[in-house]
């Protein structure tokens, strides 16, 4: 299969060209190539996806496209150039298009989402992410129609190479050991994908011409198995400290991102459906999630190496002794 990856550079894009390669596919990446290179044995075309024309210049016949743009007008670009050429397209969407995010169990096929964000707006930064993707989705539908197109809505993404640090928190935190603050109680639900997992089923819907939409995340769990599941993968005991979410927010910790924060966490019941999605129908189309311990094991070898990026979310240990001290005189035991 000749497969051209729009990105390929970083995260995501990148796991999913490595996958192709391995997989013995002719893969083309483009990208500016200024974020990163692209692995071993995949092609770069360098181009300006911000030029309508910027991909004009593609030479060759595609048996596919996924793209994991963010900006609308990438995707109308895309389809432009490409829509009447490329048989099939995998869009890697996000979890955020949906409008209800505080009912449990929900199924892409069946959710509300977002309205789109509007055509002379093209900023897909903050608020306006969801609404963007939404603007996406439908720019793609619309250009090369349902049946050519699978739609993949994806959840937390985690694993080697993430230049977030949500789920890479937790990892270096419970291989630290000792006590570890845990927002909430441990029946809460989280709900993430390995990046290689997904990739690999990106580039197998790919092959396989799959349609459709689907939410791109393993199955939630509950939140004191996810940290036993990391503490069996990076080999430590650490005495988990419940702490809930009202006091947190008293304390002015935020959810989920940002300074100070805790992630892979979010205000219940608002945010109840973000992180306990009905992926039913992904499983039974290919997507298969690899244990918990290996993915914990092999990010924090990752984290060994001392990758550069700034985390995104997280508190410090000294902050986290600080309100686990202030937990403990609220409510003695």
């Amino acid at each position: 299969m000749r497969l051209l990856v729009l990105g390929g550079t970083v995260f995501l894009g990148r796991a999913v060209a490595a996958h192709a390669v391995a997989a013995g596919h002719d893969v083309t990446c483009v990208a500016r190539g200024t974020s990163g290179e692209v692995p071993a044995g995949a092609t770069l075309v360098t181009a300006d996806r911000d030029a309508p024309g910027g991909l004009a210049g593609l030479d060759g016949d595609f048996d596919a496209v996924i793209d994991v743009a963010r900006r609308p007008s990438h995707v109308r670009h895309a389809v432009a150039a490409l829509g009447a050429r490329v048989p099939h397209w995998v869009y890697v969407s996000s979890c955020s298009v949906y409008g209800d995010q505080s009912t449990p169990g929900q199924r892409a096929t069946e959710a509300p989402v977002l309205a789109p964000l509007p055509l002379e707006t093209d900023d897909a930064t903050g608020e306006n992410y969801g609404p963007a993707k939404v603007a996406c989705e439908q720019a793609l539908l619309d250009a090369v129609g349902p049946d050519r197109a699978m739609l993949c809505r994806a959840g937390l993404i985690v694993g080697p190479e993430d230049p977030t640090g949500r789920f890479d928190y937790w990892v270096a935190r419970v291989a630290e050991g000792g006590e570890v603050l845990a927002p909430g109680t441990p029946g809460d639900a989280v709900q993430w994908i390995d990046v290689r997992d997904l990739a690999a089923w990106l580039v197998q819907a790919a092959e396989q011409r799959l349609s459709g939409v689907y939410d791109g995340t393993g199955a939630p769990i509950g939140r004191g198995d996810f940290l036993a599941g990391i503490a069996q993968g990076v080999g430590a005991t650490p005495q988990v400290t419940w702490v809930d979410q009202e006091f947190l927010a008293a304390q002015g910790v935020e959810p989920w991102a940002g300074e100070r924060s805790l992630p892979m966490w979010l205000p219940l019941p608002e945010g109840a459906g973000f992180l306990s999605r009905d992926v039913t129908d992904a499983l039974a189309a290919g997507l298969t999630p690899r244990p918990l311990a290996d993915t914990a094991r092999d990010t924090l070898a990752w984290l060994a190496t001392g990758p550069t990026r700034k985390p995104w979310a997280g508190i410090t240990r000294d902050d986290e002794a600080q309100l686990l001290t202030a937990w403990k005189v609220a409510h003695p035991a």
